[in-house]
């Protein structure tokens, strides 16, 4: 098996130098990752400068763009074959409900779905990065599962994992996506020069995190895995709009 790994944290994170550890035990892997830290990314890309890609001293390749650049790049110039999977991960940090809509690491999952190959995300849902062991054995368990039970074209595999031990571990459930209320408000401050300078504020509380979602499952101790499709389309609202949109030409 193929593997392109890569990541939103950046090329020397501790998270991609933990999975790539546990993924070469049963594949072939590539790492194409960017060369800083490119959190909140999402599915941006870069277009108004040159990607330029270097080969570090460990063998990953280091790329001057964001996570999906680094897959595209990774899949259509620096790979020899095509890959049989794309993993990104393992990130310092939950996503989660809302969060998958800023993540570079979900972004990255997308960008390999968008290219056709089957796709999965990995976090860890701490800040103090202690058991990426266990992440990464969590990924190397469904990476088994998927060889056996194909994704469908249209879906990637988003995984959290709790910062607990393996032996701690309740288990494994698949979840739908919670939700968030909104984020805190912005911060101001002053630079050296006196001028002003803003930083976003804390993630909003949880809002939806009962049963079944994946905030549920990592607060009681299981790893939360859930398939999610790119289509945003709100299906349910196709039929109404249509209908007072006729309406408004018959009041024209």
């Amino acid at each position: 098996m193929r593997v392109l790994l890569s990541n939103d944290d950046g090329v020397n994170a501790k998270g991609i130098d933990a999975l790539y550890k546990a993924l070469i035990q049963i594949a072939e892997v590539t790492v194409v990752a960017p060369d800083r830290n490119c959190s909140g990314a999402s599915n941006s890309l870069t277009l108004l400068n040159p990607l330029r890609a270097s080969v570090l001293e460990n063998g990953f390749i280091s790329v001057n763009g964001t996570p999906t650049d680094c897959v595209h790049l990774g899949v259509n110039q620096l790979m020899d074959e095509l890959p049989d999977l794309v993993v990104a991960g393992i990130n310092n940090g939950a996503n989660l409900g809302d969060d998958t809509l800023y993540s570079g690491t979900v972004a990255a999952a997308t960008e390999g779905r968008h290219l056709g190959l089957p796709a999965i995300a990995v976090s860890l849902c701490s800040k103090y990065e202690n058991h990426y062991e266990t992440a990464a054995q969590v990924t190397i368990d469904i990476i088994k599962q998927l060889q056996h039970h194909p994704l469908p074209k249209d879906q990637i595999i988003n995984i959290n994992v709790p910062d607990i031990p393996l032996a701690e571990l309740k288990g494994i459930k698949v979840c739908r996506l919670g939700a968030r209320h909104k984020a805190e408000t912005m911060t101001q401050q002053r630079d050296p020069w006196g001028r002003d300078v803003y930083w976003y504020g804390n993630l909003g509380s949880e809002s939806d995190a009962g049963d079944g979602t994946d905030f549920h499952a990592i607060n009681h101790g299981y790893a939360a895995i859930t398939p999610l499709k790119v289509d945003m389309t709100a299906y349910e609202s196709l039929d109404a709009m249509a209908t007072w949109l006729n309406e408004a030409k018959t009041e024209c």
